[in-house]
């Protein structure tokens, strides 16, 4: 296809008048299609229904370990819970607590333990003039939104195929005192889909920080959602910073809301004993424990980490024709054209689209209108604001295949309208 960089102003004109004729057509079919949350398929959801019968009125509800989970207490959670999680992120079931059902929960309780109780011993964030925290970008909204809602200033840093710029991570955590965190999705991140190298890991075990009391805020939340069985590798960060005498300096957590039932998952943070029992110290006030009939269900559903693995194999077959069918049809309507470019992620749940600056609002307001949702364009930056107007997030899981050909179809259309019209404008 020829490139619209080399057309002259009568051919993007006359581009213009077909791409606007087939875009009227689009909206005329009256289509509703959402892309906008990485949310589970109802296909996805049904094939793990079957867990609500692994425990019922006719199962024994004491556990291995010998506790009853009908009754108070285990506040880090059932022992075979910890196992299972701790064996989802490679970490030491010593320091695995295991939570409800969701890992965001857990993100926003220990930012907000930071702010009230201060990190170890540390002086509590809301007696400090400025706390800072570092935002890969483009990167996870709702990580952005827990720091903005407590007034943290948030310090975009630049992501590549790597991971984040440690080169700028390194020089801004080791430089200035009130950088308390740093948010990471480590592999297959949200919404790059990219996997952090073993140099990025290594140097973000290594850091040196001007505060005591910074952490890095590690969500592996795609540990295991490999499309491929050739999936990414992503070195442990927990014994890496071990080794590097930091072992303090990283939380870890991950769920199983996209291994299981989206809404009725379990999840869990890994981190040093230290940390731990900074966490427990206010947890003992907060809770007596969380849910442990739903901790063992998901231990006698899935038995062990290879019984995760074998379920995500399934998963992998419903979400790959769909992550094809977008890419495919990028490549196809896109590729030559010179006006965008996107990651080719090899699980996870997202693909980040980078279109021509200052288009992206144009893109998702024009996909709205023909009956396609996308996440909202900056949503990947912090404070909503992507100075480029040009990442789109998106989230090819919850539509049909069917469903999924026709919203990229209507995206790529978008694109190529919202882009010739940006190059006659100048």
């Amino acid at each position: 296809m020829k490139s619209y960089k080399s057309m002259t102003k009568d051919e993007l004109l006359s581009l213009k008048k077909e791409l606007e004729a087939a875009y009227v057509d689009a909206k005329g079919k009256g289509l509703s299609l959402n892309m906008a949350r990485g949310k589970p398929s109802k296909a996805q959801l049904d094939m793990t229904m079957d867990i609500l019968d692994v425990y019922n009125s006719k199962v024994t509800p004491v556990t291995e370990s010998g506790v009853d989970t009908r009754n108070y207490g285990e506040m880090e959670g059932i022992l075979e819970a910890r196992q299972l999680m701790a064996d989802v992120m490679g970490a030491p079931v010593e320091n695995t607590i295991v939570f409800g059902n969701a890992s965001l929960p857990i993100m926003y309780d220990n930012i907000s333990r930071s702010m009230v109780f201060g990190v170890c011993g540390s002086t509590p964030w809301c007696k400090l003039d400025k706390v800072k925290f570092l935002c890969p970008a483009p990167g996870y909204d709702r990580h952005f939104k827990i720091t903005e809602t407590f007034g943290i200033e948030m310090i975009t840093v630049p992501v590549t195929a790597e991971g984040p710029d440690m080169k700028m991570v390194k020089e801004l955590v080791e430089s200035d005192p009130a950088i308390k965190g740093i948010w990471c999705v480590p592999k297959y991140g949200n919404p790059t889909g990219c996997t952090y190298s073993d140099d990025t890991v290594r140097a973000f075990a290594s850091l040196k920080p001007a505060a005591d009391d910074f952490r890095i805020y590690w969500d592996n939340a795609y540990a295991v959602h490999d499309l491929y069985d050739e999936g990414d590798e992503l070195l442990d960060i927990l014994s890496e910073a071990k080794k590097a005498g930091n072992e303090d300096i990283v939380f870890e957590y991950c769920s199983t809301s996209k291994i299981s039932l989206a809404g009725a998952g379990i999840a869990a943070m890994a981190a040093s004993e230290a940390n731990i029992n900074w966490v427990k110290k206010s947890m003992t006030v907060q809770t007596i424990g969380y849910d442990k009939i739903n901790q063992y269900r998901h231990v006698l559903y899935f038995k062990d980490i290879n019984g995760i693995k074998a379920k995500m194999k399934e998963h992998a077959k419903h979400l790959r024709p769909k992550f094809e069918a977008v890419l495919d049809c990028f490549e196809k309507e896109l590729g030559g054209l010179e006006i965008a470019s996107w990651t080719k992620p090899r699980g996870g749940y997202f693909i980040s689209f980078d279109a021509m600056e200052g288009t992206a609002k144009n893109i998702v307001a024009k996909c709205k209108e023909a009956g396609v949702t996308l996440t909202g364009a900056g949503a990947t930056y912090p404070y909503g604001k992507d100075p480029k107007d040009s990442n789109i997030r998106i989230a090819p899981s919850f539509p049909t295949p069917e469903e999924m050909a026709q919203a990229a179809e209507i995206f790529v259309l978008c694109v190529k309208l919202a882009t010739v019209e940006k190059m006659l404008e100048a």
